[in-house]
């Protein structure tokens, strides 16, 4: 079965204080959102302690136009997509050459060329790499891209797979927008970029740990395509998330995760690792409640949102990492996330230490 050979993560040198965050977004909302004060809390509600920016805080107390903004996206988005490739294919051992196929994944930005081209361009990777982009898939896009990864070294045994996730979700931030739903995403979301390979089975297998993709599974729920997603307007993309997302995924979650595992012959209490996509403190209880595993079973998914925020696709990813930097039990490992449709994406992992 394919293996991930690697993962690698940025840490962007504007990580700020969520207690930073929460008296700029006072500054800003208070003259136009008399109402602002009494809702504060939400930046303490959410358990975010920092956040994992691209640009200094200073930047978003400015107004910028959608131009501006996505012409940042694109810098930003190649400049550390480069160092998280090059910092994957390291730790892979391997050579930029031996890359057969990359999927870029991203909702936050727009690029025509997309950016897998300008990343081949910039590293001069092969001429003949397979390229897939994927827009629109949300905070699911992690684990979807993983799957769909997985799956093309699945048909190719001699693959060698880049996964690129970039989410830079504050440079979709406006300004002059005193919604609530700008409010809310200003207290959670943050910027990620990640990377992984993965290898198909003709490929000798190097790290010491040792995780093989076996299965995964999409699922879309009807008529709920307006909990989450942009709204997309002149002056730029206008976040758009309900409050029922909690309850969706309480009434789901455990018979999604459940019927998935039950067509692969097992059961719930057969997963060691919860490699979960932290959508925020709600989303978290809602998980807890409806699968009432055993212990912490949630820590990693829950330190990552602490100390980076909410970084939509990229999220799980660095979840994904911090397993194998922090260990993990031996068995089975479980990838979720949920995003824009509204859907739920799952991978189910066979996790080892060699």
């Amino acid at each position: 079965m394919p293996k991930l050979a690697a993962v690698s993560t940025i840490d962007f040198p504007y990580r700020v204080n969520q207690e930073e965050v929460k008296q700029c977004a006072l500054e800003l909302f208070e003259p136009s959102f008399p109402q602002v004060s009494r809702m504060m809390s939400a930046f303490d509600n959410t358990e975010i302690r920092t956040r994992n920016f691209c640009k200094p805080l200073d930047y978003y107390r400015e107004a910028h136009s959608f131009q501006e903004q996505n012409g940042a996206y694109i810098q930003t988005a190649l400049e550390y997509s480069v160092r998280a490739i090059e910092d994957c294919i390291a730790d892979a051992c391997i050579e930029k050459e031996a890359i057969t196929d990359i999927i870029f994944v991203s909702t936050t930005g727009l690029s025509t060329p997309s950016l897998d081209a300008l990343i081949i361009n910039k590293m001069r990777l092969s001429e003949n790499i397979s390229r897939t982009p994927i827009f629109g898939l949300g905070c699911a896009g992690g684990v979807a891209g993983f799957a769909k990864a997985a799956g093309l070294a699945l048909a190719n045994p001699h693959a060698v797979v880049l996964l690129v996730a970039v989410e830079l979700c504050s440079l979709t931030f406006l300004r002059n927008d005193f919604s609530k739903s700008n409010f809310i995403g200003s207290s959670l979301f943050a910027d990620g970029v990640a990377a992984l390979i993965i290898k198909g089975d003709a490929h000798a297998h190097t790290a010491a740990q040792e995780c093989s993709f076996l299965a995964a599974q999409s699922k879309l729920y009807y008529d709920s395509l307006d909990v989450m997603g942009w709204e997309f307007l002149d002056k730029g993309f206008k976040v758009l998330f309900s409050q029922d997302i909690p309850t969706i995924i309480s009434e789901n979650i455990y018979s999604d995760i459940t019927s998935f595992l039950g067509k692969q012959g097992l059961r719930l209490q057969d997963i060691k690792n919860f490699i979960f996509h932290p959508g925020g403190k709600k989303v978290l209880t809602a998980y807890e409640t409806s699968l009432q595993v055993e212990g912490d079973f949630l820590y990693n998914t829950r330190t990552v949102m602490n100390e980076y925020g909410n970084m939509s696709s990229a999220t799980v990813l660095y979840v994904l990492e911090r397993f194998f930097k922090q260990g993990f039990e031996n068995g089975y490992g479980l990838m979720v996330s949920m995003g824009p449709g509204f859907s739920c994406e799952m991978v189910l992992l066979q996790m080892n230490n060699r």
